[in-house]
Parts: structure tokens; C-alpha cells; sequence
């Protein structure tokens, strides 16, 4: 469909043409043509391209414009016509604005236009001004209203064809921007070349280019309301350069093919809350390397060749993987992210990234990305002042500037900005099949004077310190994946007490499918570095958890921030001996598998890495040519073993009916029992676990049962094969009549040192 206008008269301007004919069609006023060729035009379609005027009694005139900065020349002809019918245009600009008419005809067809450039080359193009807008005026409404959940299919670079013409269409939100152009190679990124056409007061600028295609760099060339210009990557562009390069790529996502129906059916039957979930968090880039390349990061080929059998044969259930989406600067881990849309190119193509999560699915492992919607980095290039103004960010300070990550805070109260965030975790979880989001830094979001001193921060309207529009578009980001990608986990890392995280939506809640127990965490790590003969003062630090354990959805996470910045890895915070150092980590791994709670535990822990994690290094892979590295790293795959074999452990992990607490108040001996138990139907006896937190065996320690009868060792952190000392050789204990924890039976059991054990009744 053509630009079709019926023009006001027009002041004179002289066209520079040997012999001026009859004016048919007003001619353009010189501040427009002025405003066009110094790039200040909102409107570039209303002047040019195709247009069509009346004539009374006879056929209406169609005129052409182009602008062409560098041509000598430039004709015109019809799609189906050859160049040689070309009729010439005439400059009306020393700029390059060239003007004039083309044969009337029905039915409408592109035309292309012969330009002839100053070097002498020839080049014969579609006109991208002939094309109407593609954006209907019903998705610029939704937009603003921040209601529009697959705004990525409208915004941002697509290929496509319009009226038989091949080309990508370019889309932007840029409200307060006197002018937007698309640049790159295919224009010399010359902003003069490719303005947008503004769609009004919906502040989005849009334009269809023929012959841009996969694989383009592109950005957008902004001038601003102060006069200035800038380069913009595309908030919505779906592949960007590798760093330190900063362009956005057209990029084409509907052409994989899927092989996980399978898989994606039976998530859409699962209850996460019941099913088993341990996650290994992955930071890829450093996961391994291959020192042969620079830079060495692996690709998602050699990820699916190298990751998912290691993960496989770990028996973890799903990888987290840090980092997915483009940031600029490696020491961020990816949590300031430059391309929103886009997967780092640091791996490979978008393509290459679904083929990865492909394969996981194939092999059984879901794919978990951290996402980070709290804030984003000042970098030139980004979201920071896009059009010259604070559009995704706030202008004050007091609410758009992150104190301790010197980033800017999304302003969560325009419907814009919503939007762009929540249809992001649509479309990573539609467009590329991920099971679930862990959200970033949601404590940041809640509330106002997170991390600020008195007089830095602004009160909400009733005074309080709550973000109100941040807990409001938690609450749509968690509605809208419910109605949209019903299938997928949310995740809050979230380390305050603000009630109802994993509450339904519905139900007033936040509506998290799971939160980060990082109480817990900090509670039980402390309790691990302490020397075990402190740790009777300390008993609380183990057992306080059972009190609020259901309060939410919990994970469990040992994650990459626990391991970093001087914390040590989690082997070399533990106190003692090598020897003990080693039993205290196999007796906490123990513990984390049978404690309420589904699993987060961050790579390279689970074998024991001596060192904390070095994002620019590889993990030290060297340490599993040593036995006693070999033997723990075995301990952590059976314990996740065990842990998702057992309906006892994950199926109750969100329901406080399969915890029983036997023996938590032993502070004196440092010994803790408690039995985990099925809430789903008959699903084995309880797991009865067993801990001594200090490295005194005990040899007969009563324990009280319900039932009679023999009971089967089911593991032992404490075994030869896992380095252990081998004290409890027990592979069945018989119970004797005596209560014990006021219980009728008791077993009675030898307490290895620094040890766990978990007992079932056969």
C-alpha cells in the first residue's frame, strides 16, 4: 500500500533543471526540503516517496521524491517495467532531493527508483517510502497502554516482504525524539538516508527498508530535543555484535525448528511445587574454556556436546544459566545488560541458542536464564537517556540511579516501560522454550531506600517505603506469565521479609513460583565456618529454618555470589583440617539435599574447587585427576540422586506436612534429626536424617521411630567411597523396644564424625 496525500499548496522552490515545465502538483515548501536534507524531519513520508494528486476530469498526477545526498542522478520506473523506461527526476535541492512524476496505474505496484552516484556507479532500488506503515494503530493503542505481551513482533528489526518486496522492517520507541533514522552498512550509516516515520503520539518511529536482510548491523541514529544526536542499539533488536563492538544485527528467529513437543507437554502437566528440582548454575563463559581461541568462551555447540552429559550424568534437573542476554562488559557476569532481546553473541547466533535448549530438553534438563529487569548499565549504546531524555529510567536520581551498582532503575510506573519489561520474559520464555526466570535483585525493587541513607530517597504517596509500581508490575509480570507461558518458573532472588513473594496473584500475593531462601542460606554458611566446637552456641543458625520453612516457595541456593569477591569457594570456608574441611562440605551438601526446599548449587562446588570463582578463568577441571576430588564430586551426583528419586524429599519440599521434626534441639552434642516424609499418596516409608556437626563419633545415639521393624542405611556422607572415615558400618539397624524423642521404638545408631546419614524402614 502506497503514501497517498493530498497536498496544501506549496511555496515556490526553484527546481535546479535545465527547462522548467508546467507545474502540475504544488510544489514544496523550502523549509521542508530544508528540514529533510539537514535530517530534522519527524515526517519523512508526508514529503517523500510516492504521492498522488487530483486533477478534475482526468487522471490524478503521481509524483515521486528521493532523497539521495550523494547522487548525480535518479530516475524512476515501475517494479514490472524495464530500467530503461526510467524517467528521470529533477533536483530540487542541493542536497538531494530530487522530485518528479511517474505514469498513474492501477493496480499499485513498487516502483524502483536508478540512482546514479557521484563515483559513477548505478544502483536500482525499491523506494522505502512507497510502503505504508505496518504497525496498526490497535498495537500502538495496547502499547500504551503496556498491554501489548508480544510487542517484540512489532518493535525492533524484522525481515519480511511487503508487496513481493523483500526487506526488514525497523520500529522504534523514541517519543521525545525530534528525529530517528535507521543506520548501517546498507546506507553508509548516514542518518540523512533512512529517517523513520513518526507515528504520532504513541512516540514510535517506524520505516520498511527493502534489500536489508539477516545478518545486517544496524542502529539508530537519534536527534534529540536539545539538538544533538546519538547511536542507539535497539531496545527490541533480536542479535547484537560481540563486544567490544555495540551494533544490533537483523536477525530471523522463525525459521528453527523445534524438536521438544514432548518435553514441552509434559511441563505443561507438571506442578513444579511437587517435582523434583536441582539446579546447576552455570556461568558459561567460565564453565570451560578452550585456551586455543581467543576469546576462549565455548560455543552453544560445544555447550551441548560438553554440558549437558556432565549435567546429565550429575543427575541435576535443570541449568541455570547466568549471563544469556547481551551485556558489553565481562566483570558484570551479565548482569548489566545491553541487549535485552538479544542472546550474547559471545556463544553464537540466536539460532545457535535454541538449538542449546533444544538439546537440553532432549536430553531432560530444563533451562533456567537469569533475568535482570531491576536496572540496566549508562553505556552509551543502551536504554541510559535514549532520546536525550529519562524514557526508561527516572529523571530524579533519588529513584533513577542504583547506589551501589552506579546503573539506572527502570521506571516501573510507565506503561511503556512495563510493557518492554514484561513481554521480554514472554518472549525469552516463548520465543526460545526456557522453563522458567530466576528475577534478579527483586529486594531492589520493593523498596524505595534500598541501599540509601535518609534524604536519598523519595516516599511513596502514603509515605511509606514500599515501590508501589514496582510491586504493581511484579504483580502483571507474574499475572502475564501465568496467561501466556503457563508452563515456565519465576523465580525471585529476593532477601527480605516482604510478605507473600510466592502468594497467586489472585490471592494478593506477588505470585513467585519459588523465592530464594537466602535466610537460610546466610544462617546455615555461618553456622558451616564456625569451628564445630563453637557450633552448640550456635545450634539456632540450623534449626530456626524449620520455623519458616513453608512460609514461601523456597530454593535453596548456593550460588556464584556466596563463591566470589573474597567469600572463598564453599570447600574453603569450612573450618579444620584438610580432612575436615572436606567432611564439613560433604556433611553440608547432605544437609541442603534432605532440608525443605528445591536446589541451587553454582558450578564447580560440586566437586570442591579450592579457589572461588575467577569469571575470567576456567573452572579447575585438573582437581578430578585426584581421587579425594573424584569422591566428592560422586557424592554430589548421589545426593541428587537421591534427592530425585525420593517423593519423600521433592514432593514435599512446598508443604510442611512431610517435615517432622525428631531430635532439633540437641545443642549440647551438635546432633539434629528430623524425618522427611510423602504427601503424595503412598509413596515409600519417611526418610529419617541424621546429622553430628562436630567430629566426635557417638556410638549408640538413640533415635525414637513410629514403626517397628529393620531400617536400610540409604547414604552416608561419612563412607569410604565418598573420602569418608567409614565409622558407621551399619547397613541395617533392627529397632529395640525403649522410647526415645517419646516415640515407643528407638534405633540405635553409630554416629560417624562430621557426618550424615538417612535411614528408611524396608
Amino acid at each position: 500500500m502506497a503514501n497517498q496525500s493530498n497536498q496544501e499548496p506549496l511555496a515556490q522552490s526553484k527546481p535546479h533543471s535545465p527547462k522548467k515545465a508546467k507545474q502540475l502538483w504544488p510544489t514544496l515548501r523550502k523549509s521542508e526540503a530544508d528540514a529533510l536534507v539537514a535530517a530534522r524531519h519527524r515526517e519523512p513520508r508526508s514529503v517523500l516517496g510516492y504521492h498522488q494528486f487530483s486533477r478534475e476530469g482526468d487522471e490524478p498526477v503521481v509524483v515521486v521524491r528521493a532523497l539521495e545526498p550523494e547522487a548525480t542522478e535518479v530516475s524512476v520506473f515501475w517494479e514490472d517495467e524495464p530500467e530503461s523506461a526510467a524517467r528521470p527526476l529533477a533536483l530540487i535541492h542541493a542536497g538531494g532531493l530530487f522530485e518528479g512524476r511517474i505514469a498513474y496505474r492501477r493496480p499499485l505496484v513498487p516502483y524502483r527508483l536508478k540512482i546514479r552516484y557521484r563515483d559513477g556507479n548505478t544502483h536500482a532500488k525499491p523506494d522505502p517510502y512507497y510502503f505504508a506503515p505496518q504497525i496498526t494503530d490497535f498495537d500502538l493503542y495496547l502499547f500504551g497502554q503496556g498491554n501489548h505481551h508480544r510487542i517484540w513482533s512489532k518493535l525492533g528489526a524484522h525481515v519480511c516482504s511487503i508487496d513481493g518486496i523483500d526487506g526488514t522492517h525497523f520500529a522504534v520507541w523514541a517519543p521525545n525524539a525530534e528525529r530517528v533514522s535507521v543506520v548501517g552498512d546498507f546506507n553508509m550509516w548516514d542518518g540523512r538516508r533512512h529517517p523513520l516515520q513518526s507515528r504520532g503520539g504513541s512516540g514510535v518511529w517506524e520505516l520498511f527498508v527493502p534489500d536489508v536482510g539477516v545478518g545486517s548491523p544496524y542502529k539508530f541514529e537519534i536527534r534529540t530535543p536539545y539538538g544533538d544526536t546519538r547511536l542507539k542499539a535497539d531496545p527490541y533488536g533480536a542479535a547484537m555484535e560481540l563486544r567490544p563492538k555495540t551494533a544490533s544485527i537483523v536477525a530471523d528467529l522463525s525459521a528453527f525448528e523445534w524438536t521438544d513437543s514432548e518435553w514441552l507437554a509434559r511441563r505443561r502437566r507438571a506442578d513444579p511445587r511437587r517435582e523434583p528440582i536441582a539446579v546447576y548454575e552455570v556461568h558459561l563463559a567460565s564453565w570451560r574454556h578452550s585456551p586455543e581461541r581467543d576469546p576462549p568462551f565455548l560455543t552453544w555447540q560445544e555447550a551441548a556436546d560438553q554440558l549437558i552429559p556432565y549435567v546429565v550424568d550429575m543427575a541435576y534437573t535443570h541449568i541455570e544459566l547466568m549471563g544469556i542476554a547481551e551485556y558489553p562488559f565481562d566483570g558484570s557476569w551479565g548482569y548489566q545488560v545491553g541487549g535485552y532481546y538479544a542472546p550474547t553473541a559471545r556463544y553464537g547466533t540466536p539460532q545457535d541458542f535454541m538449538r542449546f535448549v533444544d538439546k537440553c530438553h532432549a536430553a531432560g534438563i530444563g533451562v533456567i536464564m537469569d533475568w535482570v529487569p531491576a536496572h540496566f548499565p549508562k553505556d552509551e549504546h543502551g536504554l541510559a537517556e535514549f532520546d536525550g531524555t529519562a524514557l526508561y529510567e527516572h529523571a530524579d536520581p533519588r529513584q533513577g540511579e542504583h547506589m551501589d551498582w552506579g546503573t539506572k532503575i527502570f521506571n516501573f510506573g510507565r506503561n511503556e516501560v512495563r510493557n518492554f519489561l514484561t513481554a521480554n520474559a514472554l518472549y525469552w520464555l516463548n520465543e526460545f522454550h526456557l522453563d522458567g526466570l530466576r528475577v534478579d535483585a527483586v529486594a531492589s525493587m520493593l523498596y524505595l531506600d534500598y541501599s540509601r541513607e535518609e534524604g536519598q530517597w523519595v516516599p511513596n504517596r502514603y509515605g511509606g517505603r514500599e515501590n508501589l509500581e514496582a510491586i504493581d508490575f511484579l504483580r502483571h509480570l507474574n499475572w502475564a506469565v501465568r496467561e501466556y507461558a503457563p508452563h515456565a518458573m519465576m523465580i525471585a532472588e529476593e532477601s527480605t521479609a516482604f510478605p507473600g513473594i510466592t502468594t497467586p496473584v489472585h490471592l494478593g500475593g506477588v505470585g513467585f513460583t519459588f523465592k530464594w531462601n537466602m535466610g537460610w542460606m546466610n544462617d546455615t554458611l555461618k553456622y558451616w565456618e564456625k569451628d564445630p566446637v563453637y557450633r552448640r552456641y550456635e545450634h539456632h543458625l540450623v534449626t530456626f529454618s524449620f520455623v519458616y520453612a513453608w512460609s514461601e516457595r523456597f530454593m535453596l541456593p548456593i550460588s556464584h555470589d556466596e563463591v566470589v569477591h573474597g567469600k572463598g569457594s564453599l570447600i574453603a570456608k569450612m573450618p579444620g583440617d584438610d580432612w575436615q574441611k572436606k567432611a564439613n562440605w560433604r556433611l553440608f551438601l547432605t544437609y541442603m539435599a534432605v532440608h525443605p526446599g528445591k536446589k541451587l548449587l553454582f558450578m564447580g562446588q560440586e566437586f570442591a574447587q579450592w579457589h572461588e570463582w575467577r569469571h575470567a578463568e576456567s573452572l579447575d577441571w585438573a582437581l578430578l585427576g585426584h581421587d579425594d576430588h573424584r569422591r566428592l564430586r560422586d557424592l554430589a551426583r548421589d545426593l541428587n540422586r537421591l534427592y530425585t528419586h525420593s517423593p519423600q524429599l521433592y514432593g514435599s519440599d512446598c508443604d510442611g506436612a512431610g517435615f517432622v521434626g525428631v531430635d532439633l534441639h540437641n545443642d549440647v552434642e551438635s546432633v539434629y534429626v528430623f524425618e522427611r516424609r510423602s504427601t503424595q499418596g503412598d509413596a515409600g516409608e519417611p526418610l529419617i536424617c541424621v546429622f553430628n556437626a562436630t567430629p566426635v563419633p557417638r556410638e549408640e545415639y538413640w533415635i525414637g521411630v513410629d514403626a517397628p521393624g529393620r531400617y536400610l542405611k540409604v547414604f552416608d556422607s561419612d563412607s569410604l567411597h565418598y573420602g569418608g572415615s567409614g565409622h558407621n558400618d551399619q547397613a541395617e539397624i533392627h529397632t529395640i523396644d525403649g522410647q526415645a524423642h517419646g516415640r515407643h521404638y528407638a534405633l540405635r545408631v553409630k554416629l560417624p564424625p562430621l557426618g550424615g546419614l538417612v535411614l528408611r524402614r524396608s
